[in-house]
C-alpha cells in the first residue's frame, strides 16, 4: 500500500462515519485518563455507566491518591480487574501530584510514565483530553482494520502503530483514531464481518476468516 491508497482508504470510512468520535464520557483531561485506564478489556459503555458514580466520590489526582483501595475496588469492580485498576489509578493520582503539580501531563513521554497508561492510552489522552494527536491508538479494532486493509502486517500494536504513520499523514490522525474504531465495531468485526455492507470490501486485501 502506498500514500495514496492509504488517504482513500481514510477519506472512504470519513464519508461512512462523518459524525465518529470518543465513545468515553469525560470533562476534565484527569476524567479521561481515568476512563482509558477502565476500558481496558471492558467496553466503553460499561466505563460510561461507572464514571459517574466514581467520579462523585473520587475525580481528582488529589482524590485518588488518597483514596480507600477497598471504596475504589468497590465502585470500578463491574469494569473487570478491578484490583490492579484501582492500584494503578491510586499510584497515577500519587505521580500526578508528587511529579506533575496536580496537573495531567501534555506530552506523550510524561504521560506513559504514568502508571496504567501506556503508548495507546497516551495517544487517547492527547487526542480527547488535549486536541493534540501525537500518533495512532492501536487497540484490537484498529489492529484489526490494518491487518485486513494491508496497512500492516505486523501483529504488535506497537509496530502496527508504525507502519499506519509511515503511510496516513499527520492531518488524518485525529479522525484515524475515531473512524477504524468505529468501523471496527460496526462492519469490521473480528467475527463475522458485515463485508456486503462495506464500501471498502473492494480494496480489503486479507481473507477477512483471520
Amino acid at each position: 500500500m502506498n500514500k495514496k491508497e492509504a488517504i482513500e482508504i481514510v477519506k472512504k470510512l470519513k464519508e461512512m462515519y462523518p459524525d465518529a468520535k470518543c465513545s468515553l464520557d469525560f470533562n476534565t483531561p484527569f476524567e479521561m485518563l481515568v476512563a482509558v485506564c477502565l476500558s481496558a478489556q471492558c467496553t466503553d459503555d460499561r466505563v460510561n455507566q461507572v464514571t459517574p458514580e466514581l467520579f462523585k466520590v473520587y475525580d481528582t489526582p488529589l482524590d485518588f491518591a488518597n483514596c480507600d483501595l477497598d471504596t475504589l475496588e468497590n465502585l470500578i469492580h463491574s469494569c473487570g480487574f478491578y484490583k490492579n485498576k484501582a492500584k494503578n489509578l491510586k499510584a497515577a493520582g500519587q505521580k500526578i501530584i508528587t511529579d506533575f503539580n496536580g496537573e495531567v501531563p501534555k506530552t506523550m513521554d510524561e504521560l506513559i510514565t504514568i502508571p496504567g497508561v501506556g503508548r495507546k492510552s497516551a495517544n487517547v489522552i492527547m487526542l480527547e483530553a488535549f486536541d493534540n494527536p501525537q500518533g495512532i491508538a492501536v487497540d484490537t479494532h484498529a489492529k484489526r482494520l490494518a491487518n485486513r486493509l494491508g496497512f500492516s502486517k505486523e501483529s504488535n500494536p506497537s509496530k502496527v502503530e508504525k507502519d499506519l504513520l509511515k503511510l496516513i499523514p499527520k492531518e488524518y490522525w485525529k479522525d484515524v483514531n475515531h473512524i477504524f474504531i468505529w468501523h471496527g465495531r460496526k462492519i469490521c468485526s473480528s467475527q463475522n464481518p458485515k463485508c456486503d455492507k462495506c464500501l471498502l470490501k473492494d480494496l480489503c486485501q486479507t481473507d477477512t476468516k483471520n
